[in-house]
């Protein structure tokens, strides 16, 4: 015996069940399953998406054995109807309808009333007594095979539809009679002539042709983009499968009818049945919009009996599934039938209730509750989205990344400064730079949102955009601001300075004018009760970058664990302190720096001590100064002329210090670790803030957990160097206050070079975050802030499945960090290790950082609740320790 292909059910026997989605497809699975409950279904058989399979990877041809299979099913389903296929007196008609494992509404094709020909469909008048109901089902089975199977556009057959009904002076198909269905029957066939198409009246030529169809739509263009857009190619389907299904008829009369229903509300998540139905119709009447269907509550008053029966049948299913179902069923003369359940889709918002609704009911635990929700929904129910009506008439000008999410609409500015100077006045604005700088950050700050026509996912713009929870949209390559004109050019719109402009940051697009956002709720009712029961279940702890107070209470609200990244250049950028900046870094001696550096002390320990308030009990990581300090000082002329006179010192010594200041490749330049080499002094002046600060919490009665973390360490002499420096000035602070503080010194593994001898640095170190967006950089070799030209390119051609700034490299970035962790971890069993780049609110990244073991990831305070959930996802998904996939 062969492998088997094909599986039935009836009322005699099931062969399927619905835990076989993977061979049976979604729709078959449950039909099998059904049937096994006893419920209502018609009999049928399903051919395996393992043929599917065989289909494509043979040049669309069978399996030798197929048709003896699927003609023995008939056989099969002749004998439990009654009926006999291709019979002129008693017809047996069936559907051929696809299913996938993962449900793909719409994308593939059906085909209702196959068997009928010029003969059977007078039998099926006379057996039936209902010549209108026979013609009916005629006229729709020649449409729809025409359509699916020979591929003549459905709009041709609609027309000629029309035309009998222009000539009756009627507007609804219902108002057909036999008589006018048969002349749309003869315009139909006339319509298959001139198509140059043979309708045929063979059934069972019929059947193959259709079976031929349906394995064939797998593969249509709608298929394919739905497959991409949802990510489904990496679940390893292996194609639709083929239900033949014993036809049951909604469109015979008043009696008769076909709806949709859900167990509850699929937009709201209320625990109501919610539905339409319409009398005298068939499936794809409701689905096509052909008629305007009734409530489901209508049902009710039509056909009670009916109605009751078909809400017992949705109880049974929901509590049989443990989830809200999406079902299609049909009444033929008063009797109803299923044709199909599976788990519904649902909004954000009505996934998140009916998961904690159903864990209180009893139905599904806590772990099955966090994997019913997509993290990506939760990060849509905590940013604005544009209106969904106004959204229709809005003027779509270009697109970009979309680097941080939300919907932002304001008036364009092109300078910090003068958005400062606008929000001041309570306007709103979107800051447009071709991109951002550390010196923009007030304005961005202010902002609604923000557009740059360059840069990629961690851009500035990008990672501070996101830090602060502002919508962005960056690397707009094809939208032009112009600063010298202050204008926007992009698809022939020109928007001046003051003119009104929206970003949606969540898919990247950019529109001329004013659209109304709207804020969904925040972290509250059933979302917060969601991510308890993930907190419960994940390993993996979850902290936030943040680098101002108000920052680290946002990132509390939302549930982080600590503080994973501070990023202490922001601190200087105040209008009283970036002046204090600059004059150290003018400064010819050390006694001169220090001077300038202990004005900028007092500053530093209030910025810390406010961190430390917000995140009392947690820990909080502040990272040493890390960016080079060319970033502080002025760019343009009357930037020069001005800020020479505020610090008393010659136009042409402020030039010579931006001059030599000047890097050819700043990343890799005189920053981070290396600045802290040079100038000791900085990290000296950063480290006593911190403790003093952390000192100022324990008098107060509080608790504090500092870890001072140096950044881009590649040898780890630079770490011994400066830990020394560090912990000889935090040891003498604490035991001149007499304090019990503990703190923790530890790097940021950035530099491939410190992944390799990660083992010795280990030996040094307390802790080891993993700045991923540095490590990506330097390990592809991609600028941040120029691979969005060309990465477009990479991810169409399959080079990289996934933009690597936005989802860890696994096979190759990966490795590094299993290396550095395995090689730290040899040498310091408890070195604490995390992520604080971007990756760390990335799904797919935080299941990497659970499987290869670290203890925590770090990502923008707005995405602190997705992250809770990511998290708990992959703890459910994998044990600690699996082996990862690279």
């Amino acid at each position: 015996m062969g492998k088997k292909y094909v599986y039935v059910w009836n009322k005699n026997r099931v062969e399927g069940n619905s835990k076989m989605k993977d061979i049976l497809g979604g729709k078959g699975a449950n039909l099998a399953e059904m049937a096994s409950l006893g419920l209502p279904v018609p009999p049928g058989f399903t051919i395996s998406t393992e043929v599917c399979k065989y289909y494509w990877d043979n040049g669309r041809k069978f399996p030798e054995d197929l048709k003896s299979v699927v003609e023995e099913a008939m056989t099969e389903l002749e004998n439990v109807t009654g009926k006999k296929f291709g019979d002129n007196k008693n017809p047996l008609l069936v559907s051929v309808r696809s299913g996938a494992a993962v449900s793909m509404p719409g994308m593939m094709d059906t085909i209702l009333n196959l068997g009928l020909n010029d003969e059977s469909v007078e039998g099926l008048a006379k057996l039936t007594n209902n010549e209108r109901f026979a013609w009916d089902s005629y006229r729709r089975f020649i449409q729809m095979f025409g359509d699916v199977a020979l591929g003549i556009a459905h709009e041709k057959f609609e027309e000629a539809l029309n035309e009998v009904k222009r000539e009756k002076g009627v507007k609804q198909d219902l108002e057909l009679d036999a008589n006018d269905l048969k002349k749309v029957v003869e315009l139909y066939k006339k319509l298959y002539k001139e198509e140059g198409k043979e309708f045929p009246q063979d059934p069972m030529k019929q059947l193959w042709i259709a079976i031929e169809a349906v394995f064939g739509s797998w593969n249509n263009p709608r298929a394919i983009k739905y497959r991409q857009i949802n990510e489904m190619d990496k679940q390893g389907l292996l194609g639709t499968a083929v239900n033949v299904v014993a036809m049951v008829f909604g469109n015979m009369g008043e009696d008769s009818g076909t709806g949709v229903a859900f167990t509850r509300d699929p937009n709201t998540g209320e625990k109501k049945y919610y539905g339409e139905f319409l009398t005298n119709a068939q499936g794809e009447d409701v689905v096509a919009g052909i008629r305007t269907p009734k409530s489901l509550d209508e049902l009710k008053s039509i056909n009670p009996k009916t109605y009751n029966q078909l809400l017992e049948v949705m109880d049974k299913l929901e509590k049989h599934f443990r989830d809200m179902q999406d079902i299609e069923f049909t009444v033929e003369k008063g009797q109803l039938y299923m044709l199909q359940t599976r788990s519904g889709k649902r909004t954000a918002a009505a996934a998140v209730k009916i998961a904690v609704d159903m864990v209180k009911e009893g139905l599904i635990s806590k772990q099955e509750a966090v994997m019913r929700v997509k993290p990506a929904d939760i990060e849509k129910l905590l940013h604005p989205i544009f209106d969904s009506e106004e959204l229709k008439n809005a003027q779509y000008i270009g697109k970009g990344l979309p680097a941080s999410p939300g919907a932002a609409t304001g008036k364009i500015v092109f300078s910090a400064d003068d958005a400062e100077k606008l929000a001041k006045d309570g306007e709103k604005v979107i800051l447009a730079r071709p991109e951002t700088s550390p010196e923009d950050v007030g304005g961005m700050n202010v902002a609604e949102g923000i557009l740059t026509s360059r840069g990629g996912m961690t851009s500035h713009a990008a990672v501070v955009a996101r830090g602060m929870g502002k919508t962005a949209v960056v690397g707009a390559e094809d939208i032009v601001i112009d600063l010298k004109n202050k204008v926007i050019k992009s698809n022939g719109v020109e928007l001046k300075e003051g003119d009104w402009i929206s970003i949606d940051g969540n898919e990247g697009k950019v529109y001329a004018g004013k659209i109304k956002t709207v804020r969904p709720e925040g972290l509250a009712g059933d979302i917060s009760v969601l991510l308890e029961y993930a907190d419960e279940v994940s390993v993996l702890g979850v902290r936030a970058n943040a680098d101002i107070p108000r920052d680290a209470k946002v990132a509390r609200e939302f549930g982080a664990q600590g503080i994973g990244l501070c990023r202490t250049e922001h601190m200087f950028f105040g209008p009283e302190r970036i002046n204090k900046m600059r004059t150290m870094i003018v400064s010819k001696t050390e006694e001169q720096r220090k001077a300038a550096l202990e004005q900028l002390l007092p500053f530093q320990r209030s910025d810390f001590k406010g961190l430390f308030e917000e995140m009392e009990g947690f820990s909080v990581t502040i990272r040493l100064l890390d960016p080079p300090l060319h970033e502080f000082v002025p760019e343009s002329d009357e930037q020069i002329k001005e800020v020479a006179k505020m610090i008393g010192i010659s136009e042409e010594e402020l030039r010579s210090t931006v001059k030599d200041l000047e890097e050819f490749n700043p990343m890799m330049g005189h920053r981070g670790v290396r600045l802290a080499i040079t100038y000791p002094e900085i990290a000296e002046m950063q480290t006593k803030a911190i403790i003093l600060a952390a000192i100022d919490m324990i008098k107060e009665g509080k608790k504090v957990q500092p870890e001072i973390m140096i950044p881009l360490v590649g040898n780890v002499k630079e770490l011994t160097i400066l830990k020394e420096s560090v912990k000889r000035i935090a040891d003498e602070l604490i035991k001149e206050n007499n304090v019990d503080l503990e703190y923790k010194i530890g790097t940021m593994i950035e530099v491939p070079r410190a992944c390799v001898v990660a083992d010795q640095i280990g030996a040094e170190a307390d802790f080891f975050s993993f700045g991923t967006n540095d490590l990506t950089q330097l390990g592809l070799g991609f600028s941040r802030d120029d691979y969005g030209k060309f990465i477009g390119d990479y991810i169409e051609k399959g080079i990289y499945e996934k933009d690597p700034f936005q989802q860890i490299d696994r096979e190759g970035v990966g490795r590094l960090i299993k290396l550095a962790l395995d090689g730290g971890r040899s040498t310091n069993p408890k070195l604490k290790v995390g992520i604080c780049g971007e990756h760390g609110g990335d799904p797919d990244s935080i299941e990497f950082a659970h499987l290869v073991g670290l203890d925590y990831v770090s990502c923008s305070p707005y995405r602190v609740p997705v992250a809770r959930l990511a998290a708990a996802q992959a703890a459910v998904n994998y044990k600690r320790g699996k082996t990862v996939n690279y």
